[in-house]
Order: structure tokens, then sequence, then C-alpha cells
């Protein structure tokens, strides 16, 4: 059947009040509506949707659309309903959301011909009574979307969409056409072949978003970062992702207390209140949505303006996928991560436990995540090369690596050492096992094959393990080097890489960037816990430690007892000139802001007067009462003398964990007495002989130092335990 595209251009005006089609949606529909198969891969904000509703709506029969989703499949029907005249029966969703008289208003619709389009999860697909409705009627085709979902190698891999294939069959045969916003060429592969489409014709847009700003900052200050994007960003609307239900409930509270209007949205939340909090968002009732991974899938909001990831994600398809929710009407969108290793490191942690073949995998998208956030190199090229895409221009101007770039060098020699050392291995191993033959890593695995005997071992030691890997990315951007995810990230040397081999050239380089890991605001006010941002007033922080020696010397207690260094770099940066500032500052607290603050505060603002400072935007972030593991609960606990691992116990932590907590509270100025549980637990001598130390000889608050100089007889935990004593009596 030939298609006409005056036929396709009238039909879209009438149903969407459009005048032309986006891209290749009008090739797409009309090798649709000719009874082809089809795989599009097209980003977010390109027009998914409607590659399959006007389809729907010109052919005859109901067309099963397949979606992940289940919270959105509301949101889609009422949209298609919308543009329609007659609405009552052209979409339905089927799902365990609905009751027994909605399921019947849809099978009713369903036989009686009314729908078009029927939105229905996987898991409803594979209900008995679900087929058996289905094999009563015409079926126009099947959409797959968010397809992505098939494959084990994708970010949001689901078992059950496995099994749409055979559903298909069982079913009845139609077209199949298969969407994603986000797909390598080893996913796209997948999805072909499980739904038995390698023949069918790709549809692939190009995945750059020009319109969007790419940054990844260090995670340091994180919350008052947020807070500062936050108020500069007034009015726009935005989300927040978060790995954890817990850290967006958290987030979601903090915002609010800062007079942000923001909502929580994760699978914790009942179906109700996650879907008010969407359509609060869609709306526009709120500006902010803090979400876990379980939001956005298909949301339709034009206008998000920035997303902001609190923890990097599990994947670059994950990333990605979120960060394409912004600027989806070719507006500004602000796209920016905060970074730090240990969150990797985490995630790692709870890839444990699961088969070998899935940690391996889920360790591969982590190295890829690890290597975008790392880079120095123009953040586009390296999403672009992810999804097999390449990126010419030298400079895409909005991205921060490209606005602030970092010297370059060239890399011919180390290439080449790379190459040749890959080649000569029979392209058998991974970047990390190259990068640590050429830094001299002599550990376990090296020593296995003995490659710690090779000729190249150790040549490039001054350089580091990261400077390496840095190279070996390089290379793969470069087409050098492939990486054979599916044999968990081998390198292989192509083609041009062999060329280059042959013939080396001049290739501009540079190195990665460096992150300082930093800490979320209470775990750097931790006793012992030294900031590693600096980036302060130097000439201030000189003359607040002056102070601090001065005042220490006066009362007789050690300087780290009065402000610790973490809370000095903080007044330096901030110029607190308040107590209400002041107190806000890491490790301050009200109680030390009224008690050694009057000094600090007078020196700071003749300070910022005589150097005509202008400070930070008076910005003063208020913390949610319960933060930090509900410090209320434990203060209350330790008032009641509750033996400290029921306290911890009965909040689902370790002993270690709950002493950092502790310490945070006590740090910030609040007196705990947890004399009765040290009586209980260590010898009088032992008390008095750390009590001691830290009140006459220590110089810092470190633990390391205290267990080198008091010797083997005293244990961290009690060192740890006496500590907490003291600065809660001294410091408070």
């Amino acid at each position: 059947m030939q298609i006409k595209s005056e036929f396709l251009h009238q039909e879209l005006k009438r149903y969407f009040g459009f005048n032309s089609f986006k891209g290749e949606q009008e090739e797409i529909i009309k090798h649709l509506l000719e009874g082809n198969d089809s795989f599009i891969l097209m980003p977010t904000g390109g027009g998914k949707s409607l590659c399959y509703q006007l389809p729907a709506l010109l052919s005859e029969g109901t067309a099963i659309i397949i979606s992940p989703l289940i919270a959105l499949m509301k949101n889609q029907v009422d949209a298609i309903r919308g543009f329609m005249v007659e609405k009552e029966g052209v979409a339905h969703f089927l799902n365990s959301s609905l009751n027994k008289a909605q399921i019947q208003e849809v099978k009713d619709d369903l036989l009686g011909g009314k729908t078009k389009l029927l939105y229905v999860a996987p898991e409803s697909l594979t209900k008995e009574e679900n087929i058996m409705l289905l094999k009563q009627i015409k079926i126009s085709f099947y959409a797959v979307d968010e397809a992505h979902c098939i494959s084990e190698w994708a970010h949001d891999f689901r078992p059950e969409y496995r099994r749409i294939n055979s559903l298909v069959n069982e079913i009845g045969k139609a077209p199949v056409i298969a969407l994603t916003a986000t797909a390598t060429p080893k996913v796209q592969s997948d999805i072909q072949k499980n739904l038995g489409m390698m023949h069918a014709r790709v549809f692939k847009s190009s995945f750059n978003r020009p319109n969007l700003y790419y940054e990844v900052r260090p995670k340091i200050n994180i919350d008052k970062e947020i807070i500062k994007f936050l108020k500069n960003n007034e009015g726009k609307t935005g989300i927040i992702y978060c790995l954890s239900r817990k850290k967006v409930e958290e987030i979601a509270e903090f915002l609010n207390v800062n007079g942000i209007k923001a909502l929580p949205y994760h699978a914790g939340l009942d179906a109700s209140t996650r879907a008010s909090n969407q359509d609060s968002f869609l709306m526009e009732e709120v500006d902010v949505i803090v979400a876990t991974i379980a939001f956005g899938m298909g949301i339709d909001k034009p206008d998000v303006r920035f997303v902001i990831h609190y923890d990097m994600p599990k994947s670059l398809e994950g990333y990605y996928q979120e960060t394409g929710r912004s600027g989806r009407d070719s507006g500004e969108g602000q796209c920016i991560a905060f970074y730090s290793y240990k969150d990797i490191q985490k995630l790692e942690k709870f890839m444990q436990g699961k088969p070998i073949a899935e940690q391996e995998i889920g360790r591969q998208l982590l190295l890829e995540t690890v290597a975008y956030a790392e880079t120095n190199l123009c953040r586009r090229v390296v999403l672009l090369n992810y999804f097999g895409e390449s990126y010419f221009r030298d400079n895409c101007g909005s991205c921060d690596n490209c606005l602030f770039p970092k010297k370059q060098f060239d890399g011919k020699e180390e290439i080449a050492v790379v190459l040749d050392l890959i080649g000569g291995m029979k392209e058998q191993f991974k970047s990390e096992h190259i990068a640590n033959i050429l830094s001299g890593v002599n550990n376990s695995l090296i020593k296995s094959y003995n490659h710690h005997n090779h000729e190249l071992f150790g040549t490039g030691m001054s350089k580091g393990v990261k400077f390496w890997m840095a190279v070996i990315r390089q290379c793969t951007i470069h087409h050098f080097l492939e990486k054979e995810i599916e044999r968990y990230g081998l390198l292989t040397l192509t083609d041009i890489g062999r060329e280059f081999l042959e013939n080396p050239h001049t290739i501009l380089l540079t190195e990665d960037r460096q992150f300082l890991d930093g800490e979320d605001d209470d775990d750097a006010a931790m006793i012992g816990v030294k900031h590693s941002g600096g980036g302060g007033d130097a000439i201030l922080m000189a003359m607040l430690k002056d102070l601090r020696q001065s005042l220490s010397k006066r009362i007789n207690l050690p300087p780290f007892v009065i402000f610790n260094d973490t809370s000095l770099e903080d007044m330096a940066i901030h110029y607190p000139i308040s107590y209400e500032e002041l107190k806000n500052c890491q490790g301050v607290g009200e109680g030390k802001a009224k008690r050694y603050g009057l000094e600090f505060l007078d020196l700071i603002s003749k300070y910022v007067a005589e150097n005509e400072i202008e400070r930070p935007s008076d910005l003063v972030i208020k913390s949610v009462a319960n933060k930090s593991l509900n410090k209320v609960y434990i203060i209350t606990g330790i008032d009641r003398k509750q033996p400290l691992e029921d306290i911890a116990e009965s909040k689902g932590m370790e002993l270690e964990d709950l002493l950092t907590e502790i310490e945070v509270i006590v740090n910030s100025g609040t007196k705990l007495s947890i004399d009765y549980y040290i009586r209980q637990t260590i010898d009088d001598d032992k008390v008095d002989d750390i009590y001691e130390y830290f009140k006459t000889e220590a110089s810092t608050d470190s633990l390391k130092e205290a267990a080198e100089e008091l010797g083997r007889g005293y244990t961290e935990e009690e060192i740890r335990l006496v500590r907490i004593k003291f600065m809660s009596e001294m410091g408070n």
C-alpha cells in the first residue's frame, strides 16, 4: 500500500495540529503503515511517540503499545484523548492499577472496535485472560516502547521484556515497531535479535542535543552547591536524580526547608502519591521533582530547564536518557552531575552477590561512567562516541571541558606504546590491565600472567594508571581501538589503529581531570575529616587560624576543639558575618557559634569591609531537623542511657556508623554524655590516658596520630569513644 505525503500531512494537522513532521517521522510512519517492521533510535524529545500514535489512528484495528511504566500510561492516554473530538474509548491502558469495572470498560471498547491504542505493561501482556482477549481483536501493529529494556546490556534491563516476541507470536503476528532513546550498537543488535526483527529497517537520528549544556562537578559541599544553583535559576523547573529512595526524601525535604517547592518521586511511594506528585510537576505547582530513575520515562514536559544528578548513574545510557528530559522544546537545558569516585565504589558493592556475568556487565557500564566524568575531552565527543556516533567539531562551546579547556600534548608516542602492547598481547586484555602494565602495578593478576617481566612493564610509571586509562579511552574515540563489551571490555585494534602503528603521526591528547573526593556536608563536618576542596580566601584562612591559636591559649583548649580546619575553610569561602550564617558553616552548629563565634565574626566583618569583598550571594543554607540518620533519635537514646549497640540496631546501623553520627553531632556544638557507656566498656585508666592525650599532647584530632602515640594497648573504638567525651566536655 502506497501512502501519500499529502494525506499524512493532512492527518497530522487534523489530529495533532502540527504543520510538519520532525526529522524522519514521516518516513517512519509511511514504513509502518505499509506493513513493515521498524527499529527507531531517536533521542528524547525527538518525537518518538508520534511515530506510533498517528499510524494507530490511521490504521484498521488496535495498536498494542507495550510500555514499562504503569504510572505514565495514564498521561499518554490522556494526551491522545485530548487530541480527539470523540475521546471515549479511543485510547486505553490495561494494567494492575485498574479495578474490575474499569477492566470491563476496556474490554467492551476493545471488542466494540472503538480503541485505536491500547497501552499495556509487559507483565499484563503475559496474563492468560489478556492473551485470550487480544486474540479476539484485530491488531494493527505492536509498538515496543523503551525497547532498550529488552537488553541485559542496557541501563534498565527488565527480564519480562525478553518474552515479548513469543507473546506476539501467540497473540497474532502484525508489524512491530521498536523504539528507544538510548542504545549502543551492542544493545541495538540485542533488541533486534530478541524481537526477531533483524531485517527491520533502522531509523537512527543523531544523539547530539546541541541545546544541552553538560558539566561535571566534584561532590563537595553538594547541598550548598545545589541551593546556590536553584536560587540562581529561580522560576525554572527541573529534576534532581538520586540513586536511593532515602536520599530522594531527604533532598526533597531539604529543598522545601530552603524555600524551594519540591516533591519526591520513587517506586516506594504509593501509586496515588506518585501520580499526584507527577501531576503537580507537570502543572507547575512545584519547581523541582527529586526522583530516582523511576521518574521521567515518557514524561512530555518540554520546558524542563535543568537536570541535576546528585549521584552519578550506573551507566552512560541512563545518564543520557535522564539528561535528555531537559530542553525538549529546543530551549536551554543545563545538565549538572556531581561526581565522587566513592559513589562508584558503593555501586560496585551493591553488585556483589549477583551472578558473575551480571557483575561484569555492570562493572563495564560503571567504567564508562567514570571515563565520562573524569575526561577532559569534549563531553559531546565522549557521549556520542559511546553511542557509535562521531562528532567532528573541535569545541562544542556548551560543556565545561570546552569552555574551560585543559592544555593538550602530542600523544603520538603514548598511543603507539598502547597499541603496540595490546597487539603484542593478542588483544586478550582490558583497559585496566594494559594501564597497570605500563604504570608498573605489580598486582596478583599481572603476576599470574608473568606480565611484571614484560619489556614494557613500568615504562610509563611516572605518569600513573589514570593517565594511561585516559590515553586508551582517547584511542577508542579516535577509532584506533574497539572495546568488545560482549567480551567484558577486551580491547582490539582496528584497521585505523594498525595503520597508525605503521605510520605514527601527531595526535593531540588531554589528561583526565583530577577529582578530589569530597564529602557531603554532614560527613565533612566529622572529626578527623579534613575538607579537600580548598578554594577559600587564603589570607583570611591564615587570619582565622591565628585567631583560633590565640583563643586556644587563652582558654587552654586545643585549637581543633574550638573549630576544626573544615569549619575555618568554610568561613574563608562564605565570609559569614552573622550567627545565622556562622552556624550553617560546616561543623559549627548553634552551640559553637554562640560559644566561640563572636571574635571570628568580628574578624570576618572587618576583613570584608576593609577589602570591599562581595560576599557569595549572602546565602544561608537551612538544614533539616532530622537530617543525618535522625539525630534527634540518637540524642534522645543517649539521654536515656540506652546501650549504643541498641541505638545502632534500631536504626539499622553498624556501631562504627553510629559513632560517626555522634561525632558529627558533638562536633557541631551539641553536648552529649556517653559516660554511662564508656564506664561499662573501657577501663578507667585507659579513659584517663586517652583524655589526657587529647587535652595536653594532641595537636590535631587525628585518630591515627592518637593510636601511634598511645600504643598498641588502645583500640580505635576506645580512642573514638573517649575523644567524643573530650570534645563534648571541653568544646561544647
